[in-house]
């Protein structure tokens, strides 16, 4: 994604070292972390956080290609710490004990991080399982809000974490980075209301009450269902629908996985039907579900996907500054143009 070639096992080899070395955070970068603060939201500690690097950068403001890879490569290995160490901060200013688990340097990303988070090396599975996440997550295209947002701000010839932050500030919203945990409050109140969980007629009874804002949060939508871009099927869905299902025999979680699959196949022909186009799940329907079975606070969900995303901003903000061109986004305003009165006369 950085480079736009693909690595050969001497490449490979050479860069996993090189993010497993860049993974520790040094005092300074650390100190920010356990600051005191008034809101524990975890986006926006990895805000001040990645903001807070920009001023532990000497040459922060640099634009060399050479130099803001490096600056890319440190923010994709020192993100997963980040994560980790704001929720255990969090979790210490609120009366647990202080949890600090340094990276490991043998552990690949995504087992490094499930130790960090958990003080527990994950088994093979969980670890395969969470890189296939990362992997799918990472990008899809330069048109969703965040990555268009580093994309502007790194056309202005802002730095690059300027450019990160800002991308996670698009991502903290709930229309984008929220959907997964949007999906989970949605399924909790499926999960209490709907009786027999293998009744296609009560769950579609309560589907349409949803649709109907006489249900779940009132928008009128049906969480995880519907994408921009994959209109017909998102890929990423259906290779972690059968991922689910095996992980889920593992948990013991095999009623809910069924439970998933039946509000997948109804919500699917319901929206279908009223909106005379074929409607898929998305990722975020059984990201959730996931990320559940492993253990992982829904606090830190969106977090999880910045980690990911981030591989994917780095490489649309190197590909913006080698363009080298301000983007100007045109804007029609909504409201008709009006007389200008005087001061004295309105």
């Amino acid at each position: 994604l950085l480079t736009g070639e693909l690595p050969t096992e001497g490449d490979l080899k050479y860069f996993s070292e090189q993010l497993a070395n860049r993974r520790a955070l040094t005092k300074s970068e650390t100190a920010v972390i356990m600051d005191e603060v008034l809101n524990d939201n975890q986006m926006y500690g990895l805000h001040s956080v990645i903001s807070h690097l920009g001023r532990c950068d000497m040459n922060a403001d640099s634009l060399d290609l050479a130099y803001v890879s490096e600056q890319c490569i440190n923010l994709i290995a020192k993100f997963p710490t980040v994560v980790a160490y704001n929720y255990h901060a969090m979790k210490f200013r609120n009366g647990d004990d202080l949890k600090v688990y340094r990276p490991k340097p043998e552990l690949r990303m995504a087992e490094n991080f499930l130790y960090m988070l958990k003080g527990e090396v994950p088994d093979s599975f969980e670890a395969k399982l969470f890189d296939i996440m990362m992997v799918l997550h990472a990008e899809h295209g330069g048109g969703n809000n965040s990555t268009f947002t580093v994309r502007t701000v790194s056309s202005s010839g802002a730095n690059t974490y300027m450019a990160i932050a800002a991308g996670i500030a698009s991502l903290s919203g709930h229309l984008h980075g929220g959907a997964n945990e949007s999906v989970m409050k949605m399924m909790a109140e499926l999960k209490t209301n709907i009786k027999d969980w293998g009744n296609d007629t009560e769950i579609r009874e309560y589907l349409l009450k949803i649709l109907d804002k006489k249900a779940g949060d009132r928008s009128g939508k049906i969480f995880g269902l519907g994408h921009a871009v994959y209109t017909q099927s998102d890929p990423r869905a259906v290779i972690l629908k059968d991922y689910a299902e095996e992980f889920s025999q593992i948990k013991g979680y095999t009623e809910e996985y069924e439970f998933y699959k039946s509000i997948e196949r109804v919500a699917s022909e319901l929206l279908s039907e009223i909106k005379n186009t074929p409607i898929s799940a998305n990722v975020d329907f059984y990201s959730g579900f996931i990320y559940n079975m492993m253990g992982i606070p829904q606090e830190l969900y969106t977090p999880i996907f910045a980690m990911s995303r981030v591989v994917g901003w780095s490489a649309h903000r190197i590909e913006q500054i080698v363009q080298g061109k301000i983007m100007r986004p045109a804007y029609i305003s909504p409201s008709a143009e009006e007389e200008y009165l005087m001061l004295e006369d309105r």
